[in-house]
């Protein structure tokens, strides 16, 4: 886009940063008109952790005289590197990496408050002050997002909404540097939104706590054949990596963004989650926790699942009361467990734990047996919305690409109970449940639904 310079404003007496239109493309429409998209953008944004503008300055050419037109943008002067010149020394330990991933985590939630996509987050755009202030630099690619979508609309997002390919750089660094952190959605064309920010901040964070690029390729194309195809390399990470940010790293770098962390806000959550000293449910230090305690909170006669799900430990020496069994809920290197309102389910007979896990091969239905140390996928169970066991405690019903299935919990391949597209889609089914004469009832996006488990075509009951 342009050349930054560091300059000194006479009139108000302070340093500043002028980024000037490079003259080979100063009478560019396009350039000129994303030069001024940014300007309009800055202005809009009012954050600490985000770069303030002060003034857009043109001074017009002439040709007689030899004048070449000039535009440039008068912003904040930020001392400090950038994050790829402090990632070219190696990683950055966990203590100083989460509070700069969670001050970027407070850009973008502010700019998607705004309606501000930013489509070009990366190490180079992102600068770090020596009191430890994070800033966000570079809106030149940054995308307002309409209030409403028409169809046609939709279709007019095309290749050029991709930076990599829109940006006719001759420095193949430039390039390749963008590429690098691109959504899968971005890198294919498509049109963009707030989680396709999260994506590149998911990049940028696992390659902060590693020190490596996350995606590589020895041209364009072959690097974004690896964020389209490829998985990171989640071994990389450093062992003392907290559970939630594993899981935030996990959460943002799904490939289908329907399954991605779906707002800033979360991120930050989970940021502070993990920068939190480690305590138990009730406050009490791990070290001293009664060695029976295991997998959720728990409410007297009844059970209440608050957020995840593995049992560490069951002690044979400490039996519980029989109404009341707690829980100490975690994730693993193996799976992560969604945090969603209705990805869980108990079986009737209190002994057996299902839910919607994040593993190798995408999300899965996993079953854990309390008695038991570990948990198993259920094969055939891709992408689940909700579930709910049969009465008799041997299946589980749930739904998948608009259908509802169910699958024997000891084992067997899933069988689909609704004809294709026989509802919404899945998308928010949630809220299941099987009765004793076989009916199932669930809602959707459009309203309250009722199935049965032998098979048959859903009928609405209520609508939204």
């Amino acid at each position: 886009m342009g050349e930054v310079y560091r300059a000194r404003d006479t009139k108000l007496n302070r340093d500043v940063a002028i980024k000037v239109l490079l003259p080979a493309v100063a009478n560019d429409p396009d350039r000129l008109a994303r030069f001024s998209r940014e300007a309009q953008v800055l202005a809009s944004l009012n954050h600490p952790n985000i770069a303030a503008i002060y003034g857009l300055e043109e001074v017009p050419g002439n040709v007689a005289s030899g004048l070449i037109r000039t535009s440039a943008l008068v912003m904040e002067l930020i001392e400090g590197e950038d994050l790829a010149q402090r990632l070219a020394r190696g990683p950055i330990p966990l203590d100083e990496a989460l509070p700069i991933a969670r001050q970027i985590a407070e850009a973008l939630e502010a700019a998607h408050d705004h309606g501000i996509i930013h489509r070009d987050l990366k190490p180079a755009n992102i600068k770090v002050r020596p009191d430890g202030t994070v800033k966000v630099l570079d809106f030149g690619l940054a995308k307002a997002v309409p209030q409403a979508t028409s169809p046609k609309s939709q279709a007019d997002e095309n290749l050029a909404n991709s930076p990599t390919l829109s940006i006719h750089a001759t420095e193949a660094g430039i390039i390749l540097g963008t590429a690098a952190y691109m959504s899968p959605e971005q890198a294919a064309g498509k049109a963009v939104d707030k989680r396709s920010d999260l994506w590149a901040f998911g990049v940028v964070l696992l390659e902060m706590l590693t020190g490596r690029q996350v995606f590589k390729g020895e041209t364009v194309s072959h690097l974004i054949a690896a964020v389209l195809k490829d998985e990171p390399d989640w071994t990389t990470l450093p062992v003392d990596t907290p559970a939630a940010i594993r899981r935030l790293l996990r959460r943002c770098l799904e490939k289908d963004r329907t399954l991605r962390l779906p707002d800033a806000a979360v991120a930050r959550l989970e940021i502070d989650d993990a920068m939190k000293p480690a305590r138990g449910d009730d406050g009490i230090a791990p070290s001293r926790m009664r060695p029976w305690a295991a997998v959720a909170s728990f409410v007297a006669g009844g059970l209440v699942i608050g957020g995840a799900v593995w049992v560490l430990a069951l002690s044979s020496s400490a039996t519980p009361p029989v109404d009341a069994v707690r829980f100490a809920i975690h994730d693993t290197d193996e799976v992560i467990v969604s945090r969603v309102q209705g990805d869980m389910a108990l079986s009737p007979d209190g002994r057996m734990l299902t839910f919607v896990g994040f593993g190798k091969d995408g999300p899965r239905i996993w079953v854990h047996e309390l008695d038991s140390l570990g948990a198993r996928a259920l094969p055939g169970t891709e992408a689940p919305f909700g579930m709910t066991w049969s009465p008799d405690g041997r299946s589980v019903a749930f739904a998948s690409y608009g259908r509802l299935r169910k699958v024997v919990v000891a084992g067997g391949s899933p069988e689909a109970i609704s004809p294709p597209q026989s509802f919404a889609g899945g998308v928010g089914a949630r809220s299941m449940a099987w009765g004793p004469d076989g009916t199932i009832f669930f809602a959707d996006n459009r309203g309250f639904w009722r199935a049965s488990a032998d098979g048959a075509t859903p009928a609405v009951l209520t609508m939204r």
